[in-house]
């Protein structure tokens, strides 16, 4: 119990700093970043820009990206948001206007970071400079979140988390289909030997 109290209050601790953060271009720059991904909306440009100039490689790393984002709403906002009801940082915290702009939904995790860390783990592996150029608005992203007090910094690591995890699925989900549909075939024709079930 020491221990998670130990947790919360340097949580607590590190959003009031991160909120009372004045530097003159984070005050320029994350503003537009948090407008930019409200709905995902940087990220379904960033996969048009990927699938129309990337080639074969830029539509595998788009199809990619917005699945795993896909998954990683689901999980974050689907599930873990109704699940967990966290209050957002209190208003006297944030010492700025954009605490007006959050909104009512739970705090845990931040969905905005989980669909940020998602596309961008997931298109890391199909086109890295493209990944390496996500990463950026990604970690801004995630540092808005906090700034505009709409999370807390352990929202947005738990975000980060499912994101990595929805990236991972979707990178292994072909392989676990492969190794899986012989056995499922195989019990679709039960009595027959192994080396015929799949001949086409």
């Amino acid at each position: 119990m020491r221990t998670l109290a130990t947790l919360r209050e340097r949580d607590h601790r590190l959003t009031r700093r991160m909120a009372a953060w004045e530097s003159p271009w984070a005050r320029r720059l994350l503003p537009p970043v948090e407008e930019a991904a409200q709905r995902t909306k940087l990220w379904w440009a960033a996969a048009v820009l990927m699938a129309a100039c990337g080639g074969g490689r830029g539509r595998r790393a788009a199809v990619a990206g917005i699945t795993a984002m896909t998954v990683a709403e689901l999980l974050s906002n689907g599930v873990a948001k109704q699940l967990v009801e966290r209050r957002r940082p209190p208003e006297e915290w944030i010492p700025h206007d954009d605490v007006e702009d959050r909104p009512d939904s739970s705090s845990f995790p931040s969905g905005h970071t989980a669909a940020a860390v998602a596309f961008t783990a997931a298109v890391a592996p199909s086109w890295p400079p493209a990944g390496a150029a996500c990463a950026v608005p990604a970690a801004l992203v995630a540092v808005e979140r906090v700034h505009s007090g709409a999370h807390y910094p352990s929202d947005v690591a738990v975000g980060a988390a499912v994101g990595a995890m929805a990236a991972a699925l979707v990178r292994k989900a072909p392989g676990l289909l492969a190794r899986s549909a012989p056995g499922l075939l195989a019990r679709r024709v039960p009595g027959l030997p192994v080396r015929h079930r799949f001949r086409p």
